[in-house]
């Protein structure tokens, strides 16, 4: 029954309200009405409302697609989950956990060979931690019960580097860096449902959304290119070479939609893309190996995290830093540089947006930086931390890497 009522909503979806509404009822069995936050307000509508791919949660504040993610906005299905912060240690092949209450190690478990990222589902219910074996062929999802923070029995998975949900919870999207592929899963069971092989995207890695849902942009490291694709027919729309640098890393959508912000370890700094028309319209200059991108739990700034190298393995206590930039302006309004050198790399904000909590990639040690201030705590876990994931987080759904929440 609610298949069919799908494909007629589809056939009948002509104005933007109608969507809007269709959108909010088939959010999916996996969004059940528990895990709805308390302070949900209905979709926008008029001129302003934004037509999603069926299935996907409406967009409340057009101008602002973080809004649902807001400190306070903790879904109830997770609202006593234990805070923590989960630590890939990629050389380790663990995963460290940190009490964020006292900063404090409280775990440490085994996992799969090479861990990348952990990441939340979309429906908030498992975190996976992307084991893809580089060099090797046994690559595996290890998932994480957040209510209890133990591991679960790995799921075999060819090259998971990185791993994103579709907007509208339908799939899982394995990237599987190696093979210049993306793998379209079950999002629960894992279970393959086709591959789109992106040629010439060497180092296919990190990816954002469109606002509506319709398109995704992923970045080729090794080859300074972007790639466009169409999530719904599942088709390359485009690829852009960047101008300049040409080691693109992560991209996230800005609050409007409109743009797509490019970080980049090469060029030091981030491009601006216009992700409708697929084209550069600003750069935007930050520090020595630009990486990871977040937004404030307020929707006003882009934390970006500078590894403080150009290689693929640098050195301890390089010139690390993190820039916030405003997002209604484009530029950057304060630098935090790590005391004594460092290497800030992935992560996430704390549900309360006070803390941005970062891996130091080659410093073997975690940060956690007062987004007030720029002081920084700095605990020590295991070998090569990458992609952490702050639990809980607000937010109704994540499109994945390690927790991009709307």
């Amino acid at each position: 029954m609610i298949s069919q009522f799908r494909l007629l909503t589809a056939a009948l979806c002509t104005t933007a309200l109608v969507c809007a509404a269709a959108s909010a009822i088939l959010s999916g069995p996996a969004l059940a009405q528990d895990a709805l936050p308390p302070s949900a307000t209905p979709a926008a509508t008029g001129p302003e409302a934004v037509r999603t791919i069926p299935g996907m949660p409406p967009v409340i504040d057009p101008t602002n697609i973080y809004s649902e993610a807001a400190a306070g906005r903790i879904s109830p299905a997770i609202a006593n989950d234990p805070a923590r912060i989960y630590v890939p240690n990629l050389r380790g092949n663990s995963v460290t956990v940190i009490d964020p209450a006292t900063f404090k190690v409280i775990d440490t478990f085994p996992v799969g060979h090479s861990p990348q990222h952990v990441v939340p589902s979309w429906d908030l219910r498992t975190l996976w931690v992307t084991n893809n074996a580089e060099g090797r062929t046994d690559g595996s999802l290890t998932p994480i019960d957040p209510a209890t923070g133990k591991p679960g029995a790995p799921v075999t998975v060819d090259d998971p580097y990185n791993m994103y949900f579709t907007p509208d919870g339908k799939d899982a999207i394995v990237v599987a860096e190696a093979h210049e592929r993306l793998d379209f899963r079950d999002p629960h069971s894992m279970a393959p449902d086709g591959s789109l092989e992106v040629k010439g995207c060497r180092g296919i890695n990190h990816a954002a959304f469109s606002i509506d849902g319709r398109y995704a942009i992923f970045t080729c490291e090794f080859g300074g290119y972007l790639a466009k694709i169409d999530t719904v027919n599942r088709q390359i729309l485009g690829m852009l070479k960047l101008s300049k640098g040409g080691m693109p890393q992560d991209v996230l959508t800005s609050p409007d939609g409109r743009k797509f912000y490019v970080a980049d370890m090469l060029a030091d700094g981030v491009f601006v893309i216009d992700g409708d028309s697929f084209r550069e319209i600003g750069f935007i200059p930050t520090g020595i190996g630009t990486h990871g991108e977040y937004p404030s739990r307020d929707g006003k700034y882009l934390y970006v995290a500078n590894r403080g190298s150009h290689k693929v393995h640098g050195g301890r206590h390089g010139p690390g830093s993190v820039s916030v930039v405003d997002f209604a302006t484009d530029r950057v309004v304060r630098t935090w540089p790590v005391p004594g050198g460092g290497s800030p790399d992935m992560g996430n904000v704390s549900a309360d947006g006070k803390l941005l909590w970062l891996s130091g990639r080659f410093d073997d040690v975690v940060y956690a930086i007062d987004t007030a201030t720029g002081a920084m705590k700095i605990i020590p876990v295991g070998a090569e931390p990458h992609g952490l994931a702050v639990w809980p987080q607000p937010g109704r759904y994540s499109i994945g890497h390690t927790g991009i929440m709307r």
